[in-house]
């Protein structure tokens, strides 16, 4: 199994990521916060929102198979129990690279959905933020991951 800052390198070494869940209304959200921090550190990102046409400035897809070229990795950072149905999407497209958000409580992580994708071959980081790790990372969300990595809310390994 490797660390989750092994899995977190192989995501973030990706460089067209969808970011799922982003909101209509971006304030203090957590996909929001995801898709513009990836965007300005030179990520090709797109936003995935059945509900929105477009975030943060940007045009959104309604789903992962929408977008034009397809991406390398997902972001999930919608509820939980919609989790699942976006790794069933990943699988059929053969995207291989998923992170569930999680920062406070259950974030986007889902116990089925992680499963449903390691069975099908998906790496999957059940927990924390790619903005906790470079080269995305700030100060405060190394500090976030330091504790939240002590509480469980981001995997010690994948």
């Amino acid at each position: 199994m490797p660390s989750v800052q092994e899995a977190a390198a192989r995501f973030l070494a990706h460089k067209r990521i969808a970011v799922t869940g982003v909101s209509r209304n971006p304030r203090d959200h957590g996909g929001n916060i995801v898709y513009v921090r990836l965007r300005a550190r030179g990520y090709e990102v797109f936003a995935v929102n059945p509900n929105a046409e477009e975030v943060e400035g940007d045009p959104c897809f309604g789903d992962l198979k929408s977008i034009p070229g397809g991406v390398d990795a997902v972001v999930v950072a919608t509820r939980p129990d919609v989790a699942e149905a976006t790794m069933r999407e990943c699988v059929e497209l053969g995207i291989e690279q998923v992170w569930m958000h999680r920062a406070f409580g259950p974030g986007s992580v889902s116990a089925a959905a992680a499963a449903y994708g390691r069975e099908h071959g998906v790496a999957v980081i059940a927990g924390g933020c790619p903005l906790m790790f470079e080269p995305t990372s700030d100060l405060g969300h190394r500090i976030m991951r330091f504790v939240l990595t002590r509480t469980g809310a981001v995997p010690g390994q994948v």
